[in-house]
């Protein structure tokens, strides 16, 4: 089980006060996302502080790819997994496609699939200590290599989205599939999509690299967000928002019978602080854990 802070501040006593508890408790993973346009911690930065007070909490973040520089990203990140001792795990992302942060980014009219095919090559490329010489957007790489690779071999990188285009990528680039937002029924339909792509493209993905990102609630949520969360779907809330822990363990166990083994959990709300919400889901979610 993985547990997601939606917006972890810069705050080095509340990030130490998530990490801490997470590893104490046994959790598997510390999921961070990177939302450019937003206060939320930089998930990079975090995850390396994260990596100097544990031992064996595994680092995961959304990483969104457009606007980066490739070579300083696949450096960057070789580097992390190196300093965690071989704890990250990265899911490559788009963003979030507003006109706003693809104008930020300097993205505007951008194929962003395509972008995250050439750096996932790019990445797979440098990671087992090939040369490159290509042209990428403004940047002109002559026979440059990258040193030292990361300590997983490979470090794996996963996909998201749930449209057409979004799953053939992950069929033909991608080592998994995190989605978000897809019932059960929608998450096993995606995950057999992906499949039956990967075979067509003489790839596999293994059976235990699909999962869901789950946002939840201990309790009843304001109706307005609610419908911020349900927003651009019309599944009934218990299939992706559940209140409580029985709605929690029982869409889990829905989607563990589709198929769907990873999660990253992500609570909507911290009524009493971490503490209080990190014992809840170890008394709740941690029985599913492998």
């Amino acid at each position: 089980m993985a547990v997601a802070s939606s917006n972890t501040p810069a705050d080095p006593e509340g990030l130490g006060q998530l990490v801490d508890g997470l590893e104490a408790r046994r959790f598997d993973t510390l999921w961070l996302s990177d939302t450019p346009l937003t206060s939320a911690v930089e998930p990079l930065m975090a995850l390396a502080i994260a990596s100097a007070r544990t031992t064996r909490l595994k680092l995961g973040t959304n990483v969104v790819v457009p606007g980066r520089n490739p070579l300083h990203l696949v450096k960057e990140l070789a580097h992390l997994d190196r300093l965690s001792n071989g704890r990250l795990l990265l899911a490559f992302m788009p963003g979030i496609g507003s006109t706003t942060e693809r104008a930020a980014l300097g993205v505007t009219g951008v194929d962003r699939n395509k972008r995250l095919a050439q750096t996932i090559d790019l990445c797979r490329t440098w990671w087992s200590g090939g040369a490159v010489s290509a042209e990428f957007n403004q940047f002109i790489y002559d026979e440059v290599t990258v040193s030292p690779p990361p300590i997983q071999d490979p470090l794996e990188i996963w996909l998201g989205g749930n449209g057409p285009k979004g799953l053939a990528l992950t069929a033909t680039h991608a080592d998994g599939w995190l989605g978000s937002r897809a019932t059960p029924a929608q998450a096993g339909s995606r995950r057999r999509t992906i499949e039956a792509a990967a075979v067509e493209a003489g790839r596999v993905i293994d059976d235990d690299h699909f999962g869901m990102s789950i946002p939840y609630a201990r309790t009843d949520l304001d109706d307005r967000v609610v419908a911020a969360v349900m927003r651009r779907t019309e599944a009934e809330r218990i299939d992706i928002l559940p209140f409580g822990p029985v709605e929690l363990r029982d869409l889990i166990q829905r989607h563990l019978d589709e198929g769907i083994t990873k999660f990253v959990l992500r609570p909507m709300s911290l009524l009493d602080g971490w503490d209080t919400e990190l014992d809840f889901l170890a008394e709740h979610t941690l029985p599913f854990q492998n």
